[in-house]
């Protein structure tokens, strides 16, 4: 027996068609309430806020979707998907957000080469292509992943669009630093950043795609440098994190190499605070006294943080 449920949002509204099936065998959910399917219609942007997994709580999910909604961002149900590959989820949805946020920003920078690091399914990359290809049809995009699995899902979610990126299946970026070095000018990361022991670190399968180690922080603290010896001149760079992951020793960290920073989005959970962080060269930064001025940074940081949380709540 199929259930019709009615959504009503004052933006769109939208029929889904839901029916239940038991899993022969599901999956265990990662210990943070990202890594779980949600539906969250928002309020801040007019488009659906949901993911299709069927593994976590076992349903399978039939969308039939009536709305005013853009093709500006990637469509979830044409995301591709694979029980070893991490689905588009709320910290997903807050980096494609912070990037619909500078949209006019990321148009008039031109850049020439973006890439994310970490692609997963392959929904980031594609919302980048999709929300810069109008304007920007030459832009040379890149997707790396360490899991093959989900280079391959990349791979589909950009066919389905209808845009192309050059996925290559690596450790970060280890084999593109010598060739693309100091020529990336956008560069995008959601990173395994959940605390976890350091032996999962680097697991197979889909365990590589949250697990952090301690403070979240094992795989961030390797792909900072590389992301530093990757982006060009006017680079700029998205990455999200946890507040469990002192996200103002990330920021001080990257002011030491002469990078800048700002919060685009924060976003809370019911057990947990995500940051989208935004990094960009200022040489303003590099003649700053460091070593005396990192605890006035941090508390700086805390102040823009809880300022930031003031009026996403007003």
């Amino acid at each position: 027996m199929e259930d019709l449920i009615i959504l009503y949002n004052p933006t769109f509204f939208f029929f889904c068609t839901l029916s239940c099936f038991i899993p022969p065998s599901p999956s265990p959910s990662p210990p943070c309430s990202v890594k779980s399917t949600l539906l969250e219609v928002s309020q801040d942007y007019p488009k659906r806020r949901f993911t299709k997994s069927s593994i976590l709580y076992g349903f399978n999910l039939q969308w039939t979707v009536m709305s005013e909604m853009t093709s500006r961002t990637a469509d979830v149900m044409r995301v591709s998907s694979h029980c070893e590959v991490y689905e588009p989820c709320d910290d997903s949805f807050a980096l494609v957000d912070a990037l619909l946020a500078d949209q006019t920003n990321l148009i008039n920078h031109d850049p020439k080469v973006c890439m994310e690091i970490g692609c997963g399914s392959g929904y980031v990359i594609t919302s980048l292509i999709l929300l810069l290809k109008e304007k920007l049809p030459n832009v040379h995009y890149l997707a790396t992943d360490t899991n093959p699995i989900a280079a391959r899902v990349t791979n589909e979610t950009l066919q389905a669009h209808g845009v192309s990126a050059e996925v290559v299946c690596t450790d970060i970026a280890s084999c593109l630093e010598e060739r693309l070095a100091g020529l990336v000018d956008v560069m995008v990361v959601n990173p395994p950043y959940v605390p976890t022991p350091e032996y999962e670190v680097g697991m197979e399968g889909i365990a590589s795609a949250w697990a952090g180690g301690e403070n979240g922080r094992s795989v961030i603290d390797r792909v900072l440098p590389v992301v530093d010896r990757l982006l060009s001149e006017k680079g700029w760079f998205y990455l999200v994190t946890l507040t469990s992951n002192y996200p103002s020793e990330i920021c001080l960290g990257m002011r030491k190499r002469g990078y800048a920073s700002r919060i685009v989005v924060q976003r809370s959970t019911e057990e947990e605070n995500l940051i989208i962080l935004k990094f960009w060269r200022d040489k303003d930064e590099e003649g700053v006294d460091k070593e005396t001025s990192s605890e006035s940074f941090v508390k700086q940081f805390s102040r823009s943080l809880s300022s930031f949380m003031e009026k996403q709540w007003r």
